[in-house]
């Protein structure tokens, strides 16, 4: 979630700001077509994503046009943070506005930081793995699978990043999916993404770092616990940090959730928990980091998962 409010009106922020210049990547394999308008059959180029290549990877800073619920042209830029964040005394502190999260639990395994190749340059996000029925689904906002009527590639989820090191590998996507809203016209409304992960070492990826549960039209005005791995100052991507406050909705453009919270980019896509245990690091998906106003700080929206957020999760689940 991104804090440098661009001059753009609105910033898809855990989307995410460049923390400078995106870093060039080796080229991949020639992108085929679509498999279906709304999902991508995944092209990787083998043991490309080295640890640092992966330190190096940036975040995308996304933009929409003011009183539309759709992308906008706008160019790539930079801000510097505005806000600091809120050290968490305890992780057991409510409400607290952004800091690292030293709970434990199974959120430590399921989150992890994204990292695919868009347009040849590397970049990064934020993910978690959940229930599904392939035991391979990972979860994460649309524009962390497709951005500007590009999908990415090189797409992988490191489960448990710590600092270019995946203590429990590197889950290399065979298919990305996204709502069918975002993949037409990358909607903000409908700004999720799924990936199917190809099993490593025999395993499915639930099977070794466990998967959340999820929720479709769960209603509003929750207890929220947000995760994400933040990249942009005053973050570096190495650590996972939350935010925990109740919810509300967006008044303005969107149906979309709200929290209050000051992760920058590279959040993008991190679990919004409800019914989160801090003891067992379980809770239910019911959103992912999205984005953020300019006008409005430490707020962040996520999506409502509703039934067209539900149809993208039924046809990766069953991938």
């Amino acid at each position: 979630m991104n804090r440098h409010r661009p001059a753009a009106s609105v910033l898809l922020a855990a989307a995410a700001l460049l923390a400078g210049a995106l870093t060039a990547a080796t080229p991949s394999a020639a992108v085929e077509a679509p498999s279906s308008p709304s999902s991508f059959r995944q092209q990787q180029t083998p043991d490309f994503w080295t640890a640092e290549r992966m330190r190096a990877a940036t975040p995308l800073d996304v933009t929409a046009a003011p009183g539309t619920g759709t992308r906008s042209p706008a160019s790539h830029v930079s801000r510097p943070t505005s806000v600091p964040p809120t050290p968490a005394a305890s992780p057991a502190s409510f409400p607290q506005a952004g800091g690292a999260w030293t709970g434990g639990g199974a959120i430590v395994k399921t989150s992890g930081r994204v990292f695919f190749t868009f347009n040849g340059r590397t970049a990064s996000c934020s993910g978690d793995s959940i229930t599904s029925a392939n035991g391979s689904t990972v979860i994460t906002a649309g524009h962390c699978v497709k951005y500007q009527g590009a999908w990415h590639t090189n797409w992988i989820f490191v489960p448990a990043y710590e600092n270019g090191n995946a203590p429990y590998g590197q889950w290399s996507a065979t298919k990305t999916f996204a709502t069918t809203q975002w993949a037409a016209s990358e909607d903000m409304n409908m700004d999720v993404g799924l990936a199917v992960v190809a099993p490593l070492n025999g395993r499915n990826l639930s099977q070794v770092v466990g998967a959340q549960g999820i929720q479709f039209n769960g209603g509003y005005n929750k207890k929220m616990y947000s995760f994400g791995f933040p990249a942009a100052a005053p973050y570096d991507g190495t650590k996972l940090i939350y935010c925990s406050a109740n919810s509300g909705k967006d008044f303005l453009l969107t149906k979309d959730h709200s929290v209050a919270c000051n992760m920058t980019g590279g959040s993008s896509g991190g679990p919004w928990l409800q019914d989160f245990n801090e003891a067992t690091g379980l809770g239910t998906q019911v959103s992912v980091n999205s984005f953020g106003y300019n006008f409005l700080p430490n707020t962040m929206f996520g999506p409502y998962f509703g039934n067209e957020a539900k149809a993208a999760y039924d046809q990766a689940q069953s991938a």
